[in-house]
């Protein structure tokens, strides 16, 4: 193993971004081959499953031992193996992204890959989504270190290899990929983005290569058949909201359930399967991963003997085997488990709305669909996923409105009715509060005209589309401004390059007229976050009085190497890693602390004064200058220093800065 690992970083760790790439589509193939070998020992256990049951005659009765088995080798793999092996895995891939550098260790793939099988395959209740997002999150984790990678470079691919399981599960890559930023980064900083789109596609291309299509979860296509019928989907995302919450209330109080101490603690697992497999005698369907179910509503309603009480009875029953398999000791996760309870419950309504609803004809099927994206939306407080995943599933966009409003209103709803997800509910428990938006608190200090480019040479309106052509490949650059009269009237890409009739075609013909803009003065987290939301890699840069006046381009690789020449100096870096950590702390805030003539500070580096391990050096002002600090940044006297800690960490600042003869209360700023 070690000469591996020296191999690997040879070949990988200074090569430079063809390196990172490179290693990111070698995830993808081994996240992809992971993702199938679960599919196969799942189905495999579940063989065994069934030969033992044609062998014995038990029918049903089996459930009653085969739970309690599988949930007792989950169980004790998760001792032998380490936590996170009986568990969704979501949740902790989420952790080790955020507060553990990316580490997870190697040997929780063997592991999780057979406590899931043999939890699901023996009949407990969840998905295999979280436990393949932990499994791709490890074996990023894993090729990240043994490469030599450093921790901005790990983060990426885990979160990379953790989206592109989900991805690979349902042959939903772009799902994948909006999973790994809006629910494991929490983010959607572009220096991800490269590593898990390639991951995401490899991987879901290897899956569906070994497994094929007949194992994952499809649809047919629907339409919005009559614009009222958004009445009726925006209703149905109210009802789904209280599933949701009421699926993340059972999550949280089976949580809190712990074994007797004069109990010996493999009593859990056995008691807890033998309770799921005696509500699988009565509700056979809440067992399992529930895609076949699933599968039917989406065809068209399912089993026409299902009414809409004994549908939304299911996804009730549902929520309780899939929260006593995950506390039971069951290797599951809460992805599929909350797509089955919202495609149950959108059926369901449809059913419930049908004989009142005389405007026009319902889809049973297309409320299944919406219900889903609401449901998980409201579960993990991940819209976007939700709602692409939907459209990779169904392969088709009509229902493009329905899923956008069922996504947005279950995810609004979900937030005031109940402040934590599936995936951070056992976390807010813990007294973890993880950060949110790190990359974009840095790029606030930024603004637009400290990384704009400049205009090289602006196309025209009269200019052909091959003229255009031989300026972009001048240039190097995919897109371009257009101008008038020294005027900004649009902007023009390649990809508009492509719907030309001809070479002679102008640029007029094809161009985007009135193009989204950003000014000088914006900070560069608000220009990203409008682009990101246009799905655009350029956007003009236009005079503050004037929006006619181009002045330059925002182009995201001029931020990326801005963002990433910070990350790697070595005080950038332990800097980004000390707020990280810092902003888990609950008790931890903002506070300001003036440098006194005399302070043993002042005239010193930052990089030479041993501050607090709890604090961290956010800003400098100095008169009306506000300085971003950085190792060799020597501090003077009247210095105001902003920080970020605890107050234990405040104390002690003031005791390392106190001038002598000075009581350190007199001197520290509110």
């Amino acid at each position: 193993m070690i000469q591996f690992r020296r191999w690997a970083r040879d070949r990988f760790a200074t090569r430079g971004a063809a390196a990172f790439l490179t290693a990111a589509l070698v995830v993808g193939v081994l996240v992809g081959l992971g993702a199938a070998v679960l599919v196969w020992a799942i189905a495999g256990v579940f063989s065994v499953f069934e030969s033992v049951d044609d062998a014995l005659g038990w029918g049903k009765w089996l459930l009653l031992v085969s739970i309690p088995i599988g949930l007792l080798i989950s169980w004790s793999l998760n001792r032998w193996f380490g936590p996170g092996v009986a568990s969704g895995g979501v949740t902790e891939t989420i952790v080790a992204t955020s507060l553990h550098g990316g580490y997870l260790p190697t040997r929780l793939i063997p592991a999780k890959i057979a406590a899931t099988a043999a939890t699901l395959g023996l009949g407990g209740s969840g998905g295999r989504e979280g436990p393949i997002a932990m499994i791709g999150g490890t074996i990023g984790s894993s090729l990240a270190r043994y490469t030599g990678f450093g921790h901005d470079q790990i983060q990426s691919l885990v979160a990379a290899g953790a989206g592109a399981g989900v991805g690979a599960s349902f042959n939903a890559p772009i799902a994948g990929m909006l999973f790994a930023m809006e629910v494991i980064l929490r983010s959607f900083s572009v220096r991800h983005l490269n590593a898990i789109v390639i991951t995401s596609v490899m991987a879901a291309v290897v899956t569906q290569q070994l497994v094929g299509e007949e194992r994952l979860l499809t649809s047919p296509a629907y339409d919005l058949a009559d614009p009222l019928q958004l009445v009726l989907y925006a209703a149905l995302a109210v009802v789904a909201v209280l599933f949701g919450v009421a699926f993340i209330r059972v999550l949280a109080s089976t949580s809190t359930f712990r074994v007797p101490s004069r109990l010996p603690g493999w009593t859990l697992p056995i008691g807890a399967g033998v309770l799921i497999g005696a509500i699988g005698l009565v509700f056979p369907d809440s067992l399992g991963t529930g895609q076949r179910f699933l599968s039917n509503l989406l065809a068209g309603g399912g089993d026409s003997s299902e009414a809409w009480y004994a549908l939304f009875a299911l996804a009730g029953i549902k929520m309780v085997t899939t929260a006593l398999t995950r506390e039971g000791g069951g290797s599951v996760g809460t992805f599929m488990a909350a797509l089955f309870i919202g495609g149950v419950v959108g059926s369901g309504f449809a059913q419930i709305i049908d004989p009142l609803w005389t405007f026009s004809e319902l889809e049973p099927g297309a409320f299944a669909v919406v219900g889903m994206a609401a449901t998980f939306a409201a579960v993990a407080r991940a819209p976007l996923t939700s709602v692409i995943i939907v459209f990779e599933i169904t392969g088709n966009y009509g229902l493009v409105l329905p899923l956008m409003l069922g996504a947005a209103l279950a995810t609004f709803l979900g937030d005031r009715l109940y402040a934590d997800s599936a995936y951070t509910i056992a976390l807010t428990q813990s007294g973890i509060h993880l950060p949110t938006n790190q990359d974009i608190d840095l790029l606030d200090t930024v603004e637009v005209v400290e990384v704009m480019a400049p205009i090289e040479e602006p196309a025209r309106r009269d200019m052909t589309v091959d003229q255009l052509t031989d300026l972009l490949d001048r240039t190097h650059h995919h897109g371009v401004p257009v101008v008038a009269d020294d005027r900004l009237v649009g902007v023009v890409s390649y990809s508009d390059i492509a719907r030309a009739a001809d070479g002679e075609t102008t640029v007029a013909s094809i161009m985007t007229d009135r193009p989204i803009t950003v000014t000088p003065s914006l900070p560069v987290s608000a220009a990203l976050a409008r682009m990101a939301a246009l799905g655009l890699g350029r956007l003009p840069v236009v005079s503050d009085s004037d929006p006619g006046e181009l002045i330059g381009m925002f182009r995201r690789e001029s931020v990326v190497r801005a963002y990433h020449a910070a990350l790697g100096t070595a005080t950038g870096r332990e800097l980004y890693r000390e707020r990280v950590r810092l902003r888990s702390q609950p008790d931890a805030k903002f506070f300001e602390m003036a440098v006194m003539r005399g302070s043993p500070v002042s005239n010193a580096m930052v990089k030479d004064i041993p501050w607090p391990d709890s604090a961290i050096l956010v800003s400098v002002r100095r008169g009306t200058t506000v300085v971003i600090p950085h190792g060799n940044t020597m501090l003077q006297p009247t210095d105001a220093l902003t920080f970020f800690g605890t107050a234990d960490a405040r104390v002690e600042l003031g005791h390392i800065m106190e001038p002598a003869g000075v009581e350190t209360t007199e001197w520290r700023t509110e």
